[in-house]
């Protein structure tokens, strides 16, 4: 009989204690994935896995060292065990590292009210193939679609514990269920694509195959005889899939590790204006049925709400045990920890303020400009925040969308462009990062 999380991470500590670890952290993950992939009506693959990952984390003094397996044999253990002790031994010595004080640790959690997994029985690969397929069927109803590149349908499930020789123990599962479709028209060099997917946590969320495929089908189709837009300097909208990018940089600027290091545009902007006087960048870890939420961190301590930008003032870094103490501050409750690594910052769930203005709004107001619905490629700079991605979209002429434009360049400054967003009110409230669609001004586009 197969070992649970928690009791394999119990053996894993029990065996770092042995081995001469002074301390130790161990995390277990136990999954089940299934994904079923169609094309041209009929099934093209199928997959499923099922595994336990283990992973330990053993300290001598300052010096720390992390093995992991997916052999959970207890000979495998006590030899995972005495390798790490050999090799913290030789490792350098970081006075930053160690495990979190007794009084640090969460102590107290409700992982019913957070609903981070569906109690429903795991979809028969018949009803993941059956919902790939309706997928499929819809998107080659719409008028215009040539083909569909691929349609699937996927769910799994993951049981996590983790616990340290501080007396931490915590654990929790996920699960996750989701359907996507990729649609094409034209052909040959002539050829666009375009997707659509959705992903929940709970089964009963998501919506029906024929909506996605459909929706799928009308981004394909929309994006037919693309063509480069002019070059000049130009509002651009970032439609919002892919909006949340323009905040995912701004959390890489605050992030710990960054910061402790001096590698980034940020890193004298604590207490500084980085986002316009009326936005608010919020953290919160325990949204429902959301899929980065989590009652503790990745070194046990608990999660909290709070606001990371406050009226567009930056109020704190992203921080765990380590960074935090390298900068002289506590940790944030951020840390993310693999079977791998050890643990580094990183955020869960973030929103930030939404407007009373539609993307509607935003295209008309924003005159002439570009409407980026996808994005490839980067070129960043982490320390002056210069900013230059491929883009496709379509073209706003007079406030209104006139064609599809692909091939073309977007540049500007992060400092510049963050400090300046307006929002619309579009963002779609079950993802893990609420980011409606947004409106930067005078960025450098290369096109024709």
């Amino acid at each position: 009989m197969s070992l649970t999380p928690a009791a394999l991470t119990e053996r894993l500590i029990d065996a770092a204690r042995k081995a001469g670890a002074d301390a130790a952290d161990a995390i277990a993950v136990a999954g089940t994935s299934v994904s079923i992939g169609v094309r041209d009506g009929k099934l093209e693959e199928a997959e499923r896995s099922e595994g336990t990952d283990i992973g330990l984390r053993v300290l001598i003094g300052q010096q720390q060292a992390c093995v992991s397996s997916s052999d959970t044999k207890d000979d495998t253990i006590r030899t995972m065990a005495e390798r790490a002790v050999a090799m913290a031994r030789e490792a350098p010595e970081d006075p930053f590292v160690g495990l979190a004080d007794p009084d640090q640790l969460a102590s107290e959690w409700n992982i019913a009210a957070l609903e981070l997994a569906d109690p429903s029985d795991e979809p028969e690969a018949e009803t993941l193939q059956s919902d790939a397929l309706r997928a499929e069927a819809a998107a080659r109803a719409v008028d215009g679609v040539s083909q569909v590149q691929s349609a699937s349908a996927a769910y799994g499930k993951r049981s996590i514990h983790l616990a340290t020789t501080g007396g931490f123990r915590g654990g929790y599962d996920r699960t996750d269920r989701g359907t996507g479709c990729v649609a094409i028209t034209g052909s040959g060099t002539n050829m666009e694509r375009d997707a659509f997917g959705d992903y929940r946590i709970f089964q009963a969320d998501v919506i029906s195959p024929e909506e996605i495929g459909r929706i799928a089908g009308k981004r394909a189709v929309a994006r037919a005889g693309s063509r480069k837009p002019p070059t000049g300097a130009f509002p651009v909208l970032y439609d919002e899939r892919i909006s949340g990018s323009l905040i995912g940089h701004l959390l890489s600027a605050i992030n710990g590790t960054a910061v402790a290091r001096g590698a980034t545009f940020l890193r004298d902007a604590l207490d500084e204006q980085v986002l316009p006087a009326t936005l608010t960048l919020t953290e919160d870890p325990h949204r429902k049925r959301v899929s980065g939420s989590k009652p503790f961190d990745g070194e046990g301590l608990p999660t909290r709400r709070r606001d990371i930008v406050a009226n567009g003032i930056l109020t704190g870094w992203v921080l765990d045990l380590a960074t935090g103490r390298k900068l002289g501050m506590a940790s944030t409750a951020n840390a993310a920890r693999g079977t791998t690594a050890p643990p580094s910052p990183s955020v869960s769930n973030v929103s930030l303020t939404q407007s009373d203005r539609s993307r509607d709004d935003l295209i008309r107001d924003m005159g002439t400009g570009l409407l980026v619905t996808s994005m490839i490629g980067a070129t960043i700079n982490p320390n002056t925040g210069d900013y230059s991605r491929g883009a496709s979209g379509f073209w706003v002429e007079n406030g209104e969308v006139t064609y599809p434009v692909n091939e073309c360049t977007i540049a500007g400054n992060l400092r510049d462009m963050l400090r300046t967003i307006q929002p619309a009110n579009d963002a779609r409230l079950h993802l893990s990062r609420v980011i409606p669609s947004l409106l930067v001004e005078g960025m450098t586009i290369a096109g024709a």
